[in-house]
């Protein structure tokens, strides 16, 4: 995507992650053949991986104390949920049982996560939008920081997904 067509608006970049990966899901639901299926589900666990960490790491910090704790607690959760997923969905083969499962309820737990961010409402979006927050300046420093993930993920991968709420056991 060239530069000039990236959005501004901290929300819209966002919002335009969410359509990409939407359409991902999409066409893993009409793939066939285990190559096909297995290169969209890595591109959907990078999408997300990289949306989650920007959000964790920018957004979610820039709107807390101005939107609902709640709302953005949930949040926090439900990208943990979908990290699990997505760290069990990288270490599986195509052809492995749960597999088309596991991706069926990644993109449910993310239909519901991107209802509650955007589309619902008194959702996040209209939460953050109403509170006085630089949406350019913050449409800034999440396509910088995706940028830097995305050629991080091109050039040597990204490490698993590091839940930030959830326990779990370590060995």
């Amino acid at each position: 995507m060239a530069a000039d067509t990236q959005p501004k608006d901290g929300l819209q970049l966002l919002a335009q992650d969410h359509r990409k990966v939407e359409d991902l899901f999409e066409k893993f639901e009409k793939a066939s053949g285990t190559s096909a299926k297995e290169q969209l589900v890595r591109q959907i666990c990078t999408e997300l991986k990289i949306h989650a960490q920007i959000e964790e790491e920018i957004y979610y910090p820039a709107v807390r104390g101005k939107v609902e704790d709640e709302d953005l607690d949930e949040a926090y959760v439900e990208h943990d949920s979908a990290k699990l997923l997505i760290n069990e969905l990288e270490a599986a083969a195509p052809d492995e049982s749960f597999y088309d499962a596991k991706v069926k309820v990644l993109q449910e737990l993310i239909e519901h996560h991107v209802k509650e961010e955007e589309k619902q409402r008194d959702n996040l979006f209209q939460q953050t939008r109403a509170a006085e927050i630089d949406l350019e300046g913050l449409g800034a420093q999440l396509a910088a920081r995706k940028a830097e993930l995305m050629a991080k993920a091109e050039s040597e991968g990204l490490p698993p997904a590091e839940p930030s709420t959830l326990q779990h056991e370590r060995a």
